[in-house]
């Protein structure tokens, strides 16, 4: 694809927003307004290289997540690794949307593969809290209302919401800061594997009511 195909931020935000239900990200919060700039530009340099499978990259990422709960088990100062392992994950989700908005290589089938990795990713992630010393409770409570996030979002739209309903602050943006720092925090403290946990999940709540609110606005 020559460099003049490949669309700028804003051709970007316009493709982008056709596919999530029109919802503009040059709006969005600073956080995910940067997050989506930084993968397009890695987007940009990739497309250029010649990588334009989405599902591939899909793949990379579920993959470097899997590694995330067996680094934080098994290898000295695992939290650390862990946490540059969920980083890693995190671009290549981020990546593989950029890709298939600016390779033009979209589909209906990738946006299902894409949300399915997306949710099992985060379980190994919880699962490495749990690991590092999180109660098992608190795990599963915090990677239900996260999940159940995503569920309502999704059925919404079936439903006939025709955006995202709102951008809350528990967006994956955050569930991935809070999940990095997190790590790392349990380097000098075992119990911040719990309170991290503690934090994702009042997020994830606070998250979870803020759609609530959208989703009755748009389907009353």
């Amino acid at each position: 694809m020559p460099g003049s195909e490949i669309p700028g931020w804003d051709g970007y935000c316009t493709r982008w927003s056709a596919a999530h239900g029109g919802y503009d990200p040059r709006t969005a919060p600073a956080l995910v307004r940067g997050w989506l700039r930084l993968g397009h530009a890695l987007g940009v340099i990739l497309v250029r290289a010649g990588v334009r499978s989405p599902n591939a990259v899909t793949t990379l990422g579920l993959l470097l997540s899997a590694g995330v709960p067996v680094a934080a088990a098994l290898v000295p100062a695992g939290a650390f690794w862990a946490a540059v392992l969920v980083l890693c994950s995190a671009f290549a989700d981020t990546i593989d949307g950029v890709l298939a908005v600016l390779a033009n290589r979209a589909s209906r089938l990738g946006q299902v593969y894409d949300s399915a990795a997306d949710r099992l990713s985060e379980a190994a992630w919880l699962l490495a809290f749990a690991l590092l010393g999180a109660p098992l409770w608190l795990t599963v409570l915090a990677g239900g209302v996260m999940w159940l996030h995503e569920y309502v979002r999704a059925r919404a739209s079936v439903a006939g919401m025709t955006d995202i309903g709102t951008v809350t602050i528990a967006e994956r943006p955050t569930r991935i800061l809070l999940t990095v720092f997190g790590l790392l925090a349990t380097l000098l403290d075992s119990r911040a594997a719990t309170v991290t946990l503690a934090a994702t999940l009042v997020v994830a709540l606070v998250g979870f009511v803020q759609l609530l609110r959208a989703v009755n606005r748009a389907l009353r």
